[in-house]
Formats: C-alpha cells, structure tokens, sequence
C-alpha cells in the first residue's frame, strides 16, 4: 500500500501552475521532496492536506480520496511546516488542552515526554520561544496524535546543525514502526541523504525524477575533464552535463561507462542541480 498517491495533480496560479504532477510514497518509507525555492513543493503538500482545492488530478492517503475521505483520515497524518502555526499568546500547556479538542487519539503523556525530552519550556508563549524551539514544539504536536503519515514542509530549514541531528533523529525513530511514512519537502539535501528513501524532484511545476536514493547514488557518477575527454562518452549514458572555465562536468550512468574514465559518487543535490541547471540530454 502507498500512504501517498498523486497522480496527474493540476493547479494554477498567475505565473505558476503545477503540471500533471505524480508520484507515490510507499507505506513504511521516507520520501524526500526536492527542488529550488517556488518549484512548487508547497503547493503541492497544500493540495495533498486540501488547504488548496486541486484543478484536476487525483490525491489518495492510505487508499482514500484525500478530499472525500478528509475529516476520517486527520487523525492518522501529522504536518510540520516550516513555522509553527498557532495562536501566538498561548503556551504549550494551553496547546496540549486545545489539541484534546481536535483529536480523538490525541496522548498528552506522550506529548509532555516529547516536550520534556527536547527541553521546551511549557510555560512560555509561542512568541516567547527561539525558532528551534518553536520547531521542536510544532513537532510535538505534530507526533502527539500518533500519526501514520508525516508530511514535513522544510522543518529543518533555518536550524542549526545540532537541532536539525535531534530533530532528524527523532524523525528515524518515528520510522522504526514499519506501518509509518513521511513526505519530507526540504532543500537541505544533507538531511535527506540521511533519512530518506526515496527522492522525488520537483522543477517548474513538473516532476524530473521519482527515484530510491541509493539507486540514484549508485547508478549515477559524475565525469569531469574536457570537452575533448566527454566527447568519447557514449552519448546514451549522458543525463546532463555543465560547462565550466576549467571543463565539464557530466553526469552519468554508472553501468553504461566504461571503467577507464573515473567516476565521483554525486550528492543529492548535485544530480539535482544537473537536472535543474544543467544541460540535461
């Protein structure tokens, strides 16, 4: 079963629209969701929790119609986005009361252990709290109901490197139940090649590629040397290739090159700057 199904998702904007947008999140896997600023990730996560009515296309959570089925499946997907989203005069203790309200199987104990655990002060009001800490607090809330599914717009974004280590693990404690899943939007593509799966690259309102991360860092490899040196690559290897003072840079399949040209293992954001910005074949 898929927690996540997109298939030909449509919306438009002035400017902006996304185009036939699909791709699916596997129950039980971390799927990273990547692409530069206005690619149209958070678009597309507005449309997955209906908080932008789609054109066209079709959105399932867990096999049911994201907007048919809304109000039934709530309860089993938890959402961080990139702030925390809540009146700012109220404290955690206050939220902890408010939350009771929204969700059946909502488990203050737990909540206060997490709170506890990442040493957020209850007492304090939202706006009283650093950014770590509101992010600490929105994840809380967001695990609290015992979700199935977490959907992440750039939580980790503007973080520093020892809060995003917390916050990332506690995410990869949330995965150790086989049944979990998480839609991870970030352009911290560090966190992702840690946590993720799966990455799924959205450019212009388009999808480039939905692939398993560790396919995609063993198949591919990047060439650097001349023009004259790329040039005896075998053309149906090539994805995209970027041209610099000092040469150029190919991307590669692994399998359809020869041993005597040496290959660099890329990152996930080269292959995706390659895709983006490069000269893609």
């Amino acid at each position: 079963m898929n927690a996540i199904e997109i298939h030909d998702l449509h919306k438009s904007f002035v400017g902006f629209s996304l185009k036939d947008v699909s791709f699916s999140v596997p129950q039980g896997t971390v799927m990273g969701f990547v692409g530069e600023n206005g690619a149209g990730k958070s678009t597309t996560i507005k449309c997955i929790l209906n908080l932008l009515k789609k054109e066209y296309g079709e959105i399932l959570l867990f096999g049911k119609d994201a907007v048919e089925h809304e109000i039934a499946i709530k309860n089993d997907i938890g959402v961080v986005f990139d702030d925390l989203h809540v009146p700012e005069t109220l404290n955690a203790t206050q939220l902890d009361k408010f939350m009771k309200k929204v969700f059946i199987s909502w488990d203050s104990h737990y909540y206060f252990e997490r709170l506890a655990q990442f040493k957020v002060p209850v007492q304090k009001r939202v706006k009283e709290l650093s950014r770590g800490m509101r992010m600490k607090l929105s994840i809380a809330l967001a695990l609290s109901h015992h979700p199935k599914l977490l959907i992440l717009d750039e939580p980790t974004s503007g973080l520093d490197p020892i809060i995003r280590d917390e916050i990332l693990d506690l995410f990869l404690a949330f995965m150790q139940d086989e049944r979990h899943s998480i839609l991870f939007s970030s352009h911290i593509t560090s966190d992702l090649e840690k946590i993720a799966d799966y990455i799924t690259c959205i450019h212009n309102g388009e999808i480039l590629f939905s692939e398993s991360k560790d396919v995609m860092l063993y198949e591919y490899g990047i060439f650097k040397g001349s023009k004259e040196e790329v040039s005896e690559l075998p053309e149906h290897a090539i994805i995209g290739k970027r041209y610099g003072i000092f040469g150029v840079e190919v991307l590669v399949r692994r399998n359809n090159i020869n041993e005597v040209f040496p290959l660099e293992k890329p990152t996930i954001e080269e292959i995706m700057l390659f895709y983006v910005k490069g000269n893609v074949v």
